[in-house]
């Protein structure tokens, strides 16, 4: 893939480049968030550090996702929950606390990877869903709310997409874990109940996910005339 790195720490960037090369990654790294805004275009991938000499690099993330869908996982050394958090909010579609392994980091972006479209790939069952006024384009990977596009990211679509597949079917916190994280017993399952806040803020749809505590999430199938 085509990496984008935005990290200022060279020893760490050089090494963490070298690995990425050495697998095959193309890699392209910058030092400051707004080169990294301003290189953003044909990137596949997005690795974020937050500590950037320029601002926080949660700043420019929230800007990033205003143009743009691509995968980020986070790189940081902040371990405070609210940190992790605010990240995920932001659009983050993961995170990793420093110092990681390699190889942690390429089965995480691997599992991103393997939730987007590839070219050519038939998508099983309907193209799309319509809930209210609420439409799922899964080739097409867009949402929209009354006619206007919505901005989720690749993670938050995938849970969407999860469940507008089989829509008033109830979804548990494990299936959703295991079929969009690649782990039903994810430590930071917290990550789901941010990404489903994600997904109801952005639509401002809040019923379009229902949550059926201790049991899961399931999609309102709504009025599909959107009456």
């Amino acid at each position: 893939m085509r990496v984008l790195l935005v990290e200022d720490d060279d020893r760490f960037a050089d090494a963490l480049t070298t690995a990425l090369s050495g697998r095959g990654h193309q890699v392209e790294r910058v030092s400051r968030a707004d080169e990294g805004l301003r290189r953003k275009s044909g990137v596949e991938f997005v690795l974020l550090d937050l500590g950037l000499p320029d601002g926080d690099g949660l700043d420019m993330l929230r800007r990033l996702r205003r143009v743009s869908a691509v995968p980020v996982i986070v790189l940081t050394a902040r371990t405070e929950e609210t940190t992790v958090l605010r990240a995920l909010w932001g659009g983050a579609d993961d995170y990793l606390i420093k110092p990681f392994r390699i190889m942690e980091l390429l089965a995480r972006m691997e599992v991103v990877r393997r939730r987007l479209p590839r070219p050519g790939t038939p998508t099983a069952g309907a193209d799309f869903v319509v809930t209210g006024d609420v439409r799922i384009e899964f080739r097409t990977r867009t949402v929209t709310v009354a006619g206007s596009a919505v901005m989720l990211t690749s993670r938050e679509f995938d849970v969407l997409a999860l469940l507008a597949r089989t829509p008033g079917i109830v979804r548990s916190r494990a299936e959703i874990l295991d079929a969009v994280w690649g782990d039903a017993f994810l430590a930071a399952s917290r990550s789901l109940d941010v990404h489903i806040r994600g997904i109801r803020a952005k639509t401002g749809r809040p019923e379009l996910i229902r949550t059926l505590r201790g049991a899961g999430y399931r999609l309102d199938p709504g009025d599909p005339a959107g009456s």
